[in-house]
């Protein structure tokens, strides 16, 4: 038997700590896994057993995974994936190969779903899979070939720009009775994104005001952000691509009589440490047409 057969654990006993680590209790691991909670305890003495090495804090009736045993559970995390992703491969049987995709929910759902039913036509061949993470990731831990960003800050990456983003200031009309100065919407209530936590102020500055501090609720995500300026909690600073229909309905208003301004855009980005794979590049290279159309079109 070999070294790394030998020292490769059971799968299942790998599940139980990926669980473990990702929700942080034996109880939701077991309830993910459709196990008993003895089952995932017994799952992680078995790898313990095997490696050799203590994993577990264990504190009463609850369990925790030491440091060591954390930094392991991302390397394993990124290999159960890597397993994933090549079983459903297999099963679908792409001739053309599979491209696994991390996108942003909103411009991915907006702007790149619409789209991928010409790329189908155009590539049957290949199998897209899509998945959604908000920040950038270690291409070397996480089981993708590309993702879809936001901003050219991603080290290690090449990268295809896809569309500049424009906001523009909007809230409710229970918020404001008519359109502000700019100065003043800083004494408003804003709202704010995680994945753009300088957008207000960049905004501000874009137009010639130093707005001071800028508290406010912050959102996660572009869909929740959006009801929540709907509901009057707040002015948000938003792509005008994700509220012409709230805009045009009268669901939400301009706060400030301003043009829309561009603070960044978006990007294909791949890792630079090895060659693409031909899935990837039929896929750059017809998101490299989508580009063209989209800086065509009028603003």
């Amino acid at each position: 038997m070999s070294l790394a057969r030998r020292l490769l654990p059971p799968i299942a006993a790998l599940r139980a700590l990926e669980a473990l680590d990702r929700l942080g209790s034996a109880t939701a691991a077991a309830q993910e896994l459709a196990l008993s909670q003895s089952a995932i305890s017994r799952q992680l003495q078995t790898l313990e057993d095997h490696l050799g090495t203590a994993l577990l804090i264990r504190e009463k009736r609850s369990l925790r995974l030491t440091p060591a045993a954390q930094d392991y559970a991302v390397s394993i995390r990124a290999a159960l994936g890597s397993i994933a992703n090549a079983s459903m491969a297999l099963r679908v049987g792409p001739k053309g190969g599979s491209l696994s995709l991390a996108i942003l929910p909103s411009f991915g759902m907006r702007w790149l779903v619409p789209r991928l039913p010409d790329f189908a036509r155009r590539h049957p061949e290949v199998t897209i899979n899509l998945t959604t993470r908000l920040k950038p990731f270690s291409f070397a831990a996480e089981p993708f070939d590309a993702a879809i960003h936001f901003g050219d800050n991603w080290p290690g990456t090449h990268r295809l720009q896809l569309m500049r983003e424009q906001v523009l200031p909007v809230c409710a009309p229970s918020l404001l009775a008519r359109a502000a100065e700019i100065p003043a919407l800083a004494k408003l209530p804003l709202l704010h994104i995680q994945t753009r936590p300088e957008a207000w102020r960049n905004w501000f500055r874009l137009h010639g005001t130093d707005p001071g501090a800028l508290p406010g609720t912050t959102f996660d995500q572009y869909t929740t952000i959006i009801q929540g300026a709907l509901h009057g909690l707040g002015v948000a600073l938003l792509p005008d691509y994700l509220v012409d229909s709230e805009l045009m309905s009268g669901q939400l208003m301009r706060a400030a009589e301003t043009a829309p301004v561009s603070l960044g855009a978006y990007h294909l980005v791949w890792p630079d440490d090895r060659p693409p794979a031909p899935a990837l590049i039929k896929f750059r290279d017809w998101l490299s047409f989508q580009t063209e159309e989209e800086e065509n079109l009028p603003r």
